[in-house]
């Protein structure tokens, strides 16, 4: 829908979104989400319209449809809008922090429109020389996670031998990427022909593991003879094993995600089998949420910008479109069908 607001005959603006309806038993099973239509009303004081033009996917959206325990966050409520990271354009603001036509990121709902009190939302200005998707794709999310996770959690050293699983997805490529632009060795694991030649001729990592076509913790053995410092840990199961058993005394292994768990059910069971290398290597463990770092956005941006600009960070985006498509979307997430960023285009470009 692309109607300015209010513009409507009757005066009332419509907004189609996606609703949770029930929680997923594994994977996203039909009927878990359904598209519904409401009315916007009118705003009240402090409030903001939104209209939404480009949704992140996210490995953590399947987690929001859960009731764990001790989760980051509440889990999205049934018969409530699903979450989403989403960039938007004020299209009415009673709110100071926002003016109208202005560009805002933030955590949002999937949907063609928003009405917020600018709780968890930020003002975004169009960085010059870059295109909008890949603004939103490797700033909003990505990047930032990259960015404090390796920087803040896990404090390299260069020279350091560091590696990066899940290192062809969007958090994954860019923290691989910022340890090398700091003067580190860097290996990746992933998945398929395809991820490893980007990774290693595009993105410029010292190696990359096949996980489909090799033995892991043989070719970690292979290329890090010496040990790994720092683990940047996306997937956990088989492939945190491996890395736990290949750390250096004092490694410090950091825990952005363990998407392999995400749709089997595991996520509250046993932890790595090598868990026992936490004492006989004395590793560091760290896990973080980025949720934890928006008020300090702007130190990340400082240097994604520039190092955008510069080619100095490769960055895909693999852009849907379509609002409609947006479940089927997340589900290739979790298959690894997806190359770089995942997000849907849910409204035209301002």
């Amino acid at each position: 829908m692309e109607a300015t607001a209010r513009n409507l005959g009757s005066n009332q603006l419509t907004s189609r979104f996606w609703r949770l309806d029930r929680r997923p038993q594994e994977n996203i099973e039909d009927g878990c989400l359904s598209v519904q239509t409401e009315t916007i009303a009118p705003l009240a004081e402090g409030q903001v319209l939104l209209r939404n033009i480009y949704l992140s996917l996210d490995a953590t959206n399947r987690l929001w449809m859960e009731d764990i325990e001790e989760m980051y966050m509440p889990p999205v409520p049934l018969g409530a809008p699903m979450l989403g990271f989403t960039l938007a354009q004020v299209m009415e603001s009673r709110n100071p922090a926002f003016k109208t036509g202005q560009l805002a990121m933030g955590l949002g709902h999937w949907s063609e429109y928003l009405v917020s009190d600018g709780t968890g939302l930020m003002p975004m200005d169009r960085p010059e020389g870059i295109p909008l998707p890949l603004a939103f794709g490797a700033l909003a999310i990505a990047g930032p996670t990259a960015y404090f996770g390796l920087l803040d959690v896990g404090r390299p050293q260069p020279g350091s031998t560091v590696v990066v699983s899940a290192a062809a997805g969007a958090a994954g490529s860019c923290a691989a990427q910022i340890a090398k632009i700091k003067g580190c060795r860097v290996i990746g694991i992933a998945g398929g022909a395809e991820k490893c030649g980007w990774l290693k001729n595009e993105a410029g990592l010292d190696a990359v593991i096949d996980y489909k076509a090799e033995d892991v913790l043989a070719a970690l053995k292979h290329h890090a003879p010496d040990g790994i410092d720092l683990l940047y840990e996306n997937v956990g199961g088989d492939i945190l094993d491996a890395s736990l058993s290949h750390m250096k005394l004092g490694g410090t292994v950091v825990v952005c995600g363990l998407i392999s768990t995400y749709n089997n059910g595991h996520l509250q069971g046993s932890g790595p089998r090598m868990f026992h290398n936490v004492i006989m290597k004395r590793l560091r463990i760290e896990g973080f949420v980025v949720l934890d770092y928006l008020a300090r956005y702007g130190e990340a941006w400082a240097e994604l910008i520039p190092w955008l600009r510069e080619g100095r960070l490769k960055f895909r985006v693999d852009v849907v479109d379509g609002l409609d498509n947006a479940v089927d979307a997340l589900r290739s997430m979790y298959t690894g069908a997806n190359q770089g960023k995942l997000m849907v285009q849910i409204g035209s470009e301002p």
